[in-house]
């Protein structure tokens, strides 16, 4: 039977990746494989930086302060960067990380946090956000991991828009119909997509939206959806209709 990495541990690095490496990992990932996995000397890992593939690693030392790794092959070349670009309004901070992760494993590339009037959070820590991210790619096994931008505001956004972009608006306020036409209208054109806050947009960022030529409005159906849960669906008939698996 061929030899599968799937059951394997995968870990983001920042170091360059090639054959014949030996690696040192840093304290906290040393912690995690050697006393919360267990791996000791011999035991085989994933290793990944979002430049240079998937490469089997095995281990040359067990230290739980500092273990070392052996690049044994490349099991996966690397995969190009996602261009779907995923705004949304925070949200509190466990639902926030369920929305980071979902990105992730989404297939957003970047992933944008946008204040609005009635976004519940206005300063997030975005380290955190950043080792969400990391953490859902070791997770899915994502080699690119998306670019988690600083949180900016509404206005500000839309002021710096880029020309070729078209960008999705998830708005509630759309009467209830199929998006199939809209988004497929798209199909080859870079896209995002924003959710909006808990409460909505305001009636004076709805206007301003839908008054944009390069904004799409679509509606995710008859019901009123948490932002979490928008945000899911959103990604979802995206990637359906006009996805990266094409």
């Amino acid at each position: 039977m061929p030899r599968t990495h799937a059951a394997l541990p995968r870990l983001y690095v920042d170091p360059d990746l090639a054959a014949g490496t030996q690696l040192t990992l840093g304290k906290d990932q040393s912690l995690y494989l050697a006393a919360v996995l267990r791996k000791t000397v011999g035991d085989e890992v994933v290793l990944f930086n979002g430049r240079d593939g998937a490469w089997l690693s095995r281990l040359a030392s067990d230290s739980k302060k500092s273990v070392t790794l052996d690049l044994v092959e490349k099991i996966a070349e690397q995969t190009p960067p996602s261009d779907l670009w995923y705004g949304f309004a925070p949200l509190k901070t466990e639902r926030l990380d369920y929305v980071i992760q979902k990105a992730v494993e989404m297939g957003a590339g970047t992933i944008q946090p946008v204040i609005t009037r009635f976004t519940q959070v206005a300063r997030l820590k975005h380290d955190r956000l950043v080792a969400n991210a990391i953490e859902a790619a070791e997770q899915c096994e994502v080699l690119s991991v998306p670019s988690v931008e600083p949180e900016m505001t509404l206005e500000r956004l839309l002021d710096s828009w880029p020309d070729d972009r078209r960008l999705i608006l998830a708005d509630e306020g759309e009467g209830s119909s199929s998006p199939v036409e809209a988004l497929t209208a798209l199909r080859g054109q870079k896209v995002g997509i924003l959710i909006g806050p808990e409460g909505g947009f305001s009636d004076e960022e709805r206007a301003r939206l839908r008054a944009l030529p390069y904004v799409v409005p679509i509606s995710l159906g008859p019901r009123i959806l948490r932002a979490d849960t928008a945000a899911v669906a959103a990604l979802a008939v995206i990637q359906a209709i006009i996805g990266d698996w094409r």
